[in-house]
């Protein structure tokens, strides 16, 4: 499949990307595809979202069965796994499509589920590349993403060029699913540093330490992370909460890894804590509110606030 989906690449002129899900990640790289000079066909089902890139060059698909009979590879950034399994192995999904040959898969989808989705495309004759990102809706928009890909390596480095559109590329693995476990990791990685990041923060303030000062002297020493560098003084100190990434899909994230870890055996005590603190926020707040806003529920049970100079 990956020799000839590269043989027929080289005699095309131009490729046609479809691209499917258009949120907060979505209609940003679906835009960076645009300014490329990509040809793009999108579908979503929000009218509104679709016309904005139409307006800018985009055509439109009137569904995923549509999109699929027009495109040569389609791209994915869908919430959940059962989205993503409907629209690529569902009635009228991009498996039974009559052009599309390889599907890319930017979301968070899990290994098992990525594996049953490459097995059935694979019946069909098609590829899909297992490409999960990281980088929130901002990377998405500068084209600053970590892409951890996982496939074929023909169709690998026919589709680098495009993918590097998003960010930088790296392949870790040629199975299918290694992708997806990659961005688990990763992504519990950083919800842990969320969730003690912003425990320890409400104890700083209880304790009457100032937390911009707390923020300069994290960063300074060796209590560095990605949320005293990046959510906290962005996201949590202005009281803007907007990173850009749900709670309830940061819970669902790291469900998909402890699930992973329980298959393969391996214990993960620090792991179960942080998802439980996360289900706790999604379940108090919301599973739509910003997954910053998890430290929300840490002040609201020591009764303070962390609130920074930035805040109105």
């Amino acid at each position: 499949m990956g020799r000839a989906f590269a043989s027929g690449m080289e005699r095309m002129s131009s490729r046609v990307i479809g691209f499917v899900g258009l949120g907060n990640m979505g209609n940003p790289m679906a835009n960076r595809l645009l300014a490329a000079g990509h040809d793009i066909v999108v579908f979503d089902p929000r009218e509104a979202v679709v016309a904005t890139l139409v307006d800018k060059g985009a055509k439109a698909a009137s569904s995923v069965a549509d999109l699929a009979g027009q495109v040569d590879v389609a791209f994915l950034s869908l919430p959940m796994p059962d989205v993503v399994r409907a629209v690529a192995i569902g009635p009228d999904g991009l498996a039974d499509g009559t052009r599309v040959k390889v599907v890319v898969d930017l979301s968070t989808t899990g290994p098992r589920v990525e594996e049953e989705v490459a097995g059935v495309l694979a019946s069909k004759g098609k590829t899909l590349l297992d490409c999960p990102i990281s980088g929130g809706a901002a990377g998405a928009g500068k084209g600053s993403l970590a892409l951890m890909v996982a496939g074929d390596p023909t169709v690998v480095a026919e589709l680098t060029p495009v993918l590097e559109a998003f960010g930088k590329v790296f392949v870790v693995g040629e199975r299918p699913g290694q992708g997806q476990t990659m961005k688990l990791i990763n992504n519990l990685m950083s919800t842990a540093a969320l969730t003690i990041s912003s425990e320890t923060m409400v104890l700083g303030v209880k304790a009457g330490l100032d937390p911009d000062k707390m923020i300069e002297v994290l960063n300074a020493g060796s209590g560095a992370n990605s949320a005293t560098g990046n959510k906290i003084p962005q996201f949590v100190l202005p009281r803007t909460f907007d990173f850009g990434f749900a709670i309830g899909l940061s819970s669902k994230d790291a469900r998909l890894c402890l699930e992973e870890g329980d298959r393969l055996g391996v214990p993960m005590i620090v792991g179960n804590a942080v998802r439980t603190l996360l289900n706790i926020t999604r379940d108090s707040l919301g599973p739509d509110v910003d997954m910053t806003c998890v430290i929300k529920v840490i002040e609201d049970w020591a009764g303070v606030e962390v609130k920074g100079r930035a805040a109105k």
